[in-house]
């Protein structure tokens, strides 16, 4: 197994381990040198996608510590709530110190990829844009999109999403509300800079600035005509857009980006003749934003996801279940046989 998540070394310097683990190790170095333990980790949600195994090995091969008999899933399996996900057999000294890390290592992972699983599967097939970048201190962008990916989302806008992911990065940014504010709110002059630094792009332009998506929508696509690849949409909910204020709404319907203006900007695009141009979607998509817009058959061709995938948060618990072979948890825990973990080398 190879070294891929390029791990702080200051972990094996207990930098990161919470200090109660630190002075349980010190206790049982002392007490009980030779005790045997199995800890078992878990946790309670069905249908999460396992992320952050591969990461866990690595961490245990960089311990330099040999002789951990380790089980686990892998990476990319369903487990449900209560499952054995992970087993570790060995001198509890031997990885106290990494228990705490191993809890935040699963959470962090298999919340990313379980979310970018469903949003993917919300999608039936469409093209899933991870923008989460921004709703997240950077530190988080290596491991959210090895995470995404393991969910089944490859499509990030970042180098560093790239880091632990066996491909070549192809960044798929468009244009930020600030390139068009750079020029004066002009949308075709923003468009244009942008054509003409990064000619070998897809050329993406973003309509929803001046809040009248379906005018500048038409408006980008006869002046590039079929070198414009697709406008995007990012209307905040707060909004709703000038080709939709004479009509009636009732919830909220209206507001921000909704299958009503993209069926708008879809229908008119194609009275004149720019079928080709694909719509992307931005702004507040999630699970059940995306559901919503697919059972309406809203003709979106790629939803740009942020916050979601870090929300609903999957959080693990390692317990000890076993000492020197014998049950021995606290009240309510209990070794959990499973044919589905398997034996990992980690070394």
């Amino acid at each position: 197994m190879s070294t891929k998540f390029n791990l702080d070394k200051r972990i094996f310097d207990d930098y990161y381990g919470a200090d109660y683990f630190k002075k349980t190790k010190e206790i049982l170095d002392k007490y009980k040198p030779n005790q045997q333990v199995t800890m078992q980790w878990f946790q309670r949600k069905n249908n999460t996608v396992i992320c952050g195994i591969e990461m866990i090995c690595e961490l245990l091969r960089d311990s330099g510590v040999k002789n951990l008999i380790v089980e686990g899933l892998n990476d990319g399996d369903i487990a449900n709530e209560n499952e054995p996900v992970l087993k570790i057999t060995g001198k509890y000294s031997d990885f106290a110190y990494l228990e705490g890390l191993i809890d935040g290592i699963l959470s962090r992972a298999s919340t990313v990829a379980t979310n970018a699983f469903r949003v993917k599967n919300a999608a039936n097939g469409k093209l899933v844009l991870n923008m989460n970048d921004r709703m997240d201190i950077y530190s988080t962008q290596q491991i959210d999109g090895y995470a995404s990916y393991v969910g089944g989302i490859s499509s990030l806008v970042t180098a560093a999403s790239f880091e632990y992911i066996d491909l070549e990065a192809n960044l798929n940014g468009t244009m930020p509300h600030a390139l068009i504010a750079s020029f004066d709110g002009d949308i075709i002059e923003a468009t244009r800079a942008y054509k003409e630094t990064f000619p070998n792009n897809n050329l993406v332009s973003l309509i929803d600035y001046n809040n009248d998506c379906v005018t500048d929508g038409l408006k980008v696509a006869r002046e590039f005509k079929e070198s414009l690849y697709a406008v995007r949409l990012d209307t905040s909910k707060a909004l709703v857009d000038k080709s939709l204020q004479d009509l009636r709404e009732e919830k909220d319907e209206l507001h921000g980006v909704n299958p009503t203006l993209v069926k708008k900007l879809r229908e008119e695009l194609d009275k004149e003749g720019y079928n080709h141009v694909k719509i992307i979607v931005s702004s507040g998509f999630d699970e059940e934003k995306i559901k919503y817009f697919e059972q309406l058959n809203t003709p979106v061709d790629i939803y740009g996801v942020g916050e979601a995938l870090t929300k609903n948060k999957v959080s693990f618990t390692g317990d000890l279940v076993l000492i020197d072979g014998k049950n021995q948890a606290k009240v309510g825990r209990q070794n959990i046989s499973s044919n589905r973990i398997k034996s990992i080398k980690y070394i």
